[in-house]
Formats: structure tokens, C-alpha cells, sequence
């Protein structure tokens, strides 16, 4: 095992473990894409990064089994890092005992009362903790913490042809499309109230239409041609439900205008970013009078985006958040713990 003394970890290619139960495992898959591309740009970089995976397809049980598993790895390993991506898989790393463990917090993991019970289970032996997003760090009281957004692959994520995107899924010119950008099925994203707002939108102009990002087995090269597809990305997740919203980040570097309500960090990425908008929560629970002012709010924004029939101007906004800059940005803070 490395010693955090080591100076010559200031400057060569560090041996990293990321232990995670976010990964995408089926080829298919889009299940923590972004732990994913997070490595993968580390590797690019130099680094020698492995993955160990809990649970997942081995369980539940697996979040309680796991730690003589992942401390056997960390012990045969030589690693210089151990970043555990996501607070449920902490606990099973913590009984590794590493000396430079870091932890990376993305969302539920905090926000939810039930996960960050876990999160704070794993919690302790940390050196340095990475939030997707300030109001993430807020939420979870580490003034310590490092903010560091995940980051999207702008050589993969680019603007391409929005007419033949419109040929691929039978979309015709002239219609308004607004784009949902997750599983209907997944309740936290919101796609009641998107539903609503598109209704609200095709009311007012019938060429108004609605495009689904999500589809069973899909290939991600027919994921960014449904982004040029899209007139506007409405974003409509619960409150507290987000931490760094990914598919924002990935609709800036297309070039789409977002329109979305106040989650996560989304009003950090969507600053100064031209055409589009964040709609405020209502005081108070979201149902009736509440409800009913959000999807008219969000309704109203997104026919501003439409009517200004222009591409969004964040892919220069947020060159910051190219994968690499942000490896680079991971890396650092591994250089940091290990200069003790």
C-alpha cells in the first residue's frame, strides 16, 4: 500500500479502486453511465482505475456482505485511492480501511432520509468528499466538502442533423417537440406534471408534441439524435429528488434550451445559458392550487423557449464541464489526500 507521504504521488499515475453500486452492467444500461464516464476519462488521463460493483446483480444483501470482499481487494490491490462513488456503497468500503478513501455523493444518497442514514454509516474514515453539487454539500452540513458537478463527453454529446434526427423518429418539420428526459415509470422525475404541461402547450398550439429520451435497450447514438430532435428539454423532476442532473448537462452540450424546475445545481449550469429557464417550486406541497401554478408556470416558460425557435448557446457556456476538465479536477482533489 502506498504511503501518503509518498512524494512521488504528486506527479505519476495514481492506482485508484472505485467501488460503487452504480454501474452499468448491462450494455444496454444507463444505470450510473456517469460513474462510468467518470472513469473512463480518469483512465484517458493515465490513471490505472479499477471497479468493484455492489449489489446490483448480486442483491440487496450484497450492501451488507460486501465488505470483506471489497477490504480483500483493497488489500491486494496496491491502491494509492479508494473513491467510493455513492453513500450506499460507503459502509461495505469503509471495512476496507483505507487510508485515502474518498466519497462521492450524488443525490438520493443524501436527500432521501432512509439512504442517508447509510451514507452517514460509511461516512467516517473519509479523507475528502466530493459533492455533485453545492446545495448537495448544503443539504448534507459539510461545509468541507468539494464541489465538483459530474461531466458530460462533448466529443460524443455534439450537435449533429436536427432534420434527419426528425426523419429517424418520424417526427414531422414543423412540429414543436418537448422532450422528457428519463423512464415515465419513474416517479421521482415528474412525468405527471410534464404531461401536463405538454397538454397545457398543445392546447395553446396543436403542433406541440411530446419525445421520450428513455427507451428499453437503446443505443446512445439514438439518444443524442433524440436531443436534436427536440425543440426543448422540460425537466420536471420532484423537489429534493436531484442531485446534478446529468441529462441537463448533456442537453447544454447539444445545444437545446432547458426549461426546468429548481433542482439540484441546474440553476448553476443553466446560468446565463440562452434560450431557456428555471421555474420556482411553489410554497407548500405540489397538488392542487400549487400544481396547478407550477404546470401553468413551466407552460409558459417553455412556449417562450418555443417561440424563440433557436438552438441554446450552453455548449459554450459550459465548456467547464467537459469529462476531462472534470477528471482532472477529481484528480486533484486524490493528489490533495494523499499530500495529507
Amino acid at each position: 500500500m502506498t504511503h501518503l507521504i509518498d512524494p512521488a504521488t504528486t506527479t505519476r499515475p495514481l492506482r485508484v479502486l472505485a467501488v460503487t453500486n452504480l454501474w452499468p452492467e448491462d450494455p444496454t444500461s444507463y444505470r450510473g453511465i456517469f460513474v462510468q464516464r467518470q472513469v473512463t476519462a480518469l483512465r484517458a488521463l493515465g490513471h490505472h482505475v479499477d471497479v468493484e460493483v455492489i449489489a446490483q446483480s448480486r442483491g440487496k444483501l450484497d450492501y451488507l456482505t460486501a465488505g470483506p470482499r471489497v477490504r480483500r481487494r483493497v488489500q491486494d490491490g496496491g491502491y494509492d485511492i479508494v473513491h467510493v462513488h455513492y453513500g450506499m456503497a460507503a459502509p461495505a468500503a469503509r471495512l476496507a480501511n483505507h487510508p485515502a478513501t474518498v466519497l462521492s455523493l450524488y443525490g438520493s444518497d443524501v436527500n432521501v432520509p432512509r439512504q442517508r442514514l447509510m451514507t452517514k454509516a460509511g461516512w467516517g474514515g473519509t479523507r475528502a468528499r466530493i459533492y455533485v453539487s453545492r446545495r448537495l454539500a448544503e443539504t448534507a452540513g459539510d461545509p468541507e466538502g468539494h464541489i465538483i458537478a459530474n461531466g458530460v463527453d462533448f466529443s460524443f454529446f455534439r450537435p449533429g442533423d436536427r432534420m434527419a434526427a426528425r426523419r429517424q423518429f418520424g417526427i414531422p418539420e414543423q412540429a414543436r417537440v418537448v422532450l422528457f428526459a428519463a423512464d415515465p415509470a419513474r416517479e421521482v422525475k415528474g412525468y405527471d406534471v410534464f404531461a401536463d404541461v405538454v397538454a397545457e402547450l398543445h392546447r395553446r398550439d396543436p403542433s406541440v408534441r411530446e419525445l421520450i429520451l428513455h427507451a428499453p435497450g437503446q443505443l446512445q447514438a439514438d439518444l443524442v439524435r433524440k436531443f436534436d430532435a427536440a425543440d426543448v428539454l422540460l425537466f420536471t423532476s420532484r423537489r429534493g429528488k436531484e442531485g446534478s442532473p446529468t441529462v441537463v448537462k448533456e442537453a447544454t452540450a447539444m445545444g437545446l434550451p432547458v426549461v426546468s424546475v429548481d433542482v439540484g445545481d441546474v440553476a448553476e449550469v443553466l446560468d446565463g445559458v440562452r434560450p431557456g429557464a428555471i421555474v420556482g417550486f411553489p410554497d407548500g406541497p405540489i397538488e392542487g392550487a400549487n400544481r396547478d401554478r407550477l404546470v401553468r408556470d413551466l407552460a409558459d416558460r417553455t412556449a417562450e423557449v418555443l417561440r424563440a425557435g433557436r438552438r441554446a448557446d450552453g455548449r459554450e457556456k459550459n465548456a467547464w464541464l467537459d469529462e476531462r476538465l472534470v477528471a482532472e479536477r477529481i484528480a486533484t482533489v486524490y493528489r490533495r489526500v494523499l499530500a495529507g
